[in-house]
């Protein structure tokens, strides 16, 4: 993920972080056991904040690691946090952790994406939902959401598409809003204006006699004939030292009703 910034002081950038929080001065400041005064000083270009300040800002104003380290070189520091790829033997434990788990969930769908929603690792689950997608769609680097919300994607195969694509848009805004990516900015706009396929689901459009009490949103998708039902869990690492695993997320699909369980298992036998 790249971030573009308007204004390259590290008082600006802050103050920009602040606002996006919704953050007065003073509030900041009672959170980072500071003063109101401090925090104009440094916001203004008045006051050099030290390394630790500018971390401890950071993190009460929730600033994803990629951009702690750009508020870091603004100040004239260098960066605390490393961005390692996923293929170096630095994260080799990381990577054989991640495979275990992906494959210790099947017959259940579970796969990994970055910032961008970039495929880096998927169970058998996952294939088996990709099964006759184009080639277009499939050549590496997958993208989680172009694969889902494409018309040619799954998006035909989604029983409940408005409702999901409601869900996934969402969630894409709440991201650009905790990160200024420019990429993922493009990235939401581009899926955002894929045409719905014709006649797609919506709740009206559930033709079950007597719905499964759903305790979430489901995703409801067709398979070879079977209406599939999961809902969606995404887990993240706590306190990451390094950009690249700090931009990881692990999204499992958890069986929503006994049919599902029974189908999935039955492929699995």
């Amino acid at each position: 993920m790249t971030t573009v910034v308007t204004d390259t002081g590290v008082g600006p950038l802050l103050r920009g972080w602040r606002e996006q929080r919704r953050l007065s001065q003073l509030e900041l400041a009672l959170r980072a056991d500071s003063s109101a005064r401090h925090i104009s000083f440094i916001e203004t270009g008045r006051s050099r904040p030290s390394e630790e300040m500018i971390l401890k800002l950071a993190e009460h104003l929730d600033v994803p690691v990629r951009e702690r380290n750009a508020l870091l070189l603004a100040a004239g520091y260098a960066p605390q946090f490393t961005e390692s790829a996923l293929d170096e033997p630095l994260l080799e434990t990381l990577r054989e952790g991640i495979e275990r788990l992906l494959q210790g969930y099947e017959p259940f769908p579970a796969l990994v994406v970055d910032g961008s929603y970039t495929v880096v690792a998927a169970n058998q689950g996952i294939g088996m939902l990709l099964t006759g997608l184009p080639e277009h769609l499939l050549t590496p680097p997958l993208n989680a959401m172009r694969i889902t919300l494409h018309p040619e994607g799954l998006a035909p195969r989604i029983r409940n598409l408005r409702e999901w694509r409601g869900h996934l848009l969402a969630q894409m805004e709440r991201q650009i809003g905790l990160a200024r990516s420019e990429s993922l900015r493009a990235l939401y706009e581009e899926v955002a204006a894929y045409p719905l396929p014709e006649g797609a689901g919506g709740p009206e459009d559930r033709e079950d006699p007597e719905p499964y009490p759903y305790f979430a949103l489901p995703l409801r998708i067709e398979h070879d004939g079977h209406v599939l039902s999961f809902v969606s869990s995404i887990s993240t690492f706590n306190t990451p030292l390094d950009v690249t695993v700090a931009e990881l997320a692990i999204e499992t699909f958890l069986p929503a009703d006994p049919a599902t369980v029974a189908y999935l298992r039955s492929l699995k036998a």
